[in-house]
């Protein structure tokens, strides 16, 4: 690469480009550059300044034909005038000009058909490591005729001190011109910006070709039988998907094409806080040299402790997936056969394992349901219900329902089972109840993917209208419909109403009548007076 190629980016008077480094230099630059410390398990840590998590009030696109007749405008995707993109632009440049830089080629997507070649380009050698961790790695040969069609400008030393009269939220922020192919970013240094960035990227170029998008892990079984686990944080779905029996795809983000699904990243990007290596050996394994730690406390003699949160509790670690001995090389399977909605209910109203039609695999597809609980967040001290649309809606360009249409349309042609499955609690709400045990859970996984839950007789919950087994092998049958696991009936009635009509409340929002897409007729129903 030579300075042609940065200037065309309207970066002046580069100095060194380091351009695709292997992971030993760009190790040897972080030291160098005093940017990390070295961990006692070769692993390197940095710590990502004040933000040591994303800024979505400061994520913008901006508002141009013809990408603005497609974007879902609202509190998700902030509006943001070409010319004020344009001044931020020039001072992302200005910023990374007369500087050494770190650039580094990647693709996001591992099927031939829907991939995206995306160019990063920093001043810090540790967010060029998180990225060529994070992303897939080019071949030698594909480097040789890499020619990206996105380019991220990362200028996180930058800061727009005229935010106020632009009409942005803060001094940070993260914005993407569509049309222009490009996204800059400035005031934060967190490395999830980037990943997420991207990603929001391939939600809205995605679904305009008719491939779908998610928010979601993936793992295959011997026999090529591909598996999706969808779920907010805290659900389980890291742990689930992680399988000795079957290979792991993908933790986190997935796309459904022509020819099955596909991980978008060649690595993970896990939370680390209180890891413990007796309950998740795989990601402690994978804290070696390469790996790159975000914001742990570190002693002087290099040692990490997992427990420690005063930083934040949003400690994370970055590896590729080639560190995980079970994961998929190809980073592909098949169509999937089964998919499955995790939710951490922590009412104890959802039963522990539900099959659903295609209607209601879309209705809670769209309302992608899990509860907070107390010492999750400041100020929580009861449980509250969180619903993020299609288990991601804040990297949602478009509006939910073209995912949700897209997922539906799959169901149908590849005839694949859907699940919803209750990792939260069982026999009253938090506080009365108890958490689902993970032996409990992992039996109703184990029957799902090994199809002996079709051998189940169901029934029929009220309300919620769910197909529950009655019994399931290596499952306690007494919790299996939660009527029965409450001792207080009377409560529990109370609870599974209160929540039937949080998912109805939350749920109007699809149901104005404009769009043609109205399934909430499958979502719980209450007794009209």
């Amino acid at each position: 690469m030579n300075t042609t190629e940065i200037s065309a980016l309207g970066i002046k008077n580069t100095q060194t480009i380091f351009h695709n480094l292997s992971f030993d230099e760009l190790i040897e630059h972080e030291l160098r550059n005093g940017e990390c410390v070295m961990t006692s398990s070769g692993a390197t840590t940095v710590d990502t300044g004040i933000f040591t998590g994303r800024s979505p009030k400061d994520k913008y696109f901006v508002n141009t034909d013809p990408s603005n007749k497609y974007i879902a405008w609202g509190d998700v995707n902030h509006k943001i005038d070409g010319a004020i993109f344009d001044e931020l632009l020039i001072l992302a440049q200005e910023q990374l000009s007369n500087k050494d830089l770190y650039v580094t080629d990647v693709f996001c997507g591992s099927s031939p058909a829907s991939k995206r070649a995306v160019r990063f380009v920093s001043e810090i050698a540790w967010q060029s490591h998180f990225v060529t961790n994070m992303f897939i790695r080019p071949t030698v040969n594909e480097l040789e005729t890499f020619k990206p069609t996105f380019t991220v400008l990362n200028a996180c030393k930058a800061v727009n001190d005229k935010y106020k009269e632009h009409g942005l939220n803060s001094e940070v922020f993260v914005l993407f011109n569509v049309e222009a192919n490009i996204a800059i970013i400035g005031g934060t240094w967190y490395g999830g910006e980037m990943k997420k960035g991207i990603f929001s990227m391939m939600n809205y170029w995605l679904p305009l070709e008719g491939k779908l998008p998610m928010h979601c892990s993936a793992n295959v079984g011997a026999d090529g039988d591909t598996c999706l686990f969808f779920g907010l944080s805290g659900t389980g779905k890291t742990t689930l998907s992680t399988d000795p029996l079957r290979a792991l795809i993908g933790d986190d983000e997935h796309g459904w094409d022509d020819d099955g699904v596909f991980n978008f990243e060649g690595g993970c990007y896990a939370k680390v806080i209180n890891l413990d290596p007796s309950s998740e050996p795989e990601i402690y394994g994978a804290i070696r040299r390469g790996a790159l730690l975000e914001n742990v406390v570190v002693d002087s003699e290099g040692n990490v402790d997992y427990s420690n949160g005063s930083k934040t509790e949003n400690t994370r670690v970055s590896y590729p997936i080639e560190f995980i001995d079970n994961h998929q090389p190809s980073l592909m399977a098949d169509h999937p056969k089964n998919i499955i909605f995790l939710s951490a209910d922590a009412f104890g109203v959802l039963p522990p394992v539900s099959k659903l039609s295609k209607e209601q695999a879309m209705y809670y597809f769209l309302s992608g349901y899990t509860a907070k609980v107390a010492g999750t967040e400041r100020g929580i001290t009861e449980p509250v219900a969180t619903f993020s649309a299609c288990f991601g809606e804040a990297f949602l360009p478009l509006h939910p329902t073209v995912y949700a249409k897209l997922l539906g349309e799959k169901i149908d042609k590849y005839n694949v089972n859907v699940y919803l499955v209750n990792t939260g609690w069982t026999g009253g709400g938090y506080g009365v109840g108890r958490r689902m045990s993970i032996k409990d859970t992992r039996g109703c996984i184990h029957a799902i993917l090994d199809g002996s839950i079709h051998e189940s007789e169901f029934e029929a919950t009220n309300t919620f209208r769910f197909n529950i087994p009655k019994t399931l092998k290596g499952v306690d049958s007494a919790i299996l419909n939660p009527r029965n696991a409450w001792a207080d009936r009377d409560a529990y009635l109370v609870q599974r109403d209160h929540l039937a009509s949080l998912f109805i409340k939350n749920f109007h929002k699809y149901t104005d009548g404009q769009s043609g897409f109205d399934y909430s007729a499958a979502g719980p129903q209450l007794p009209t007076e």
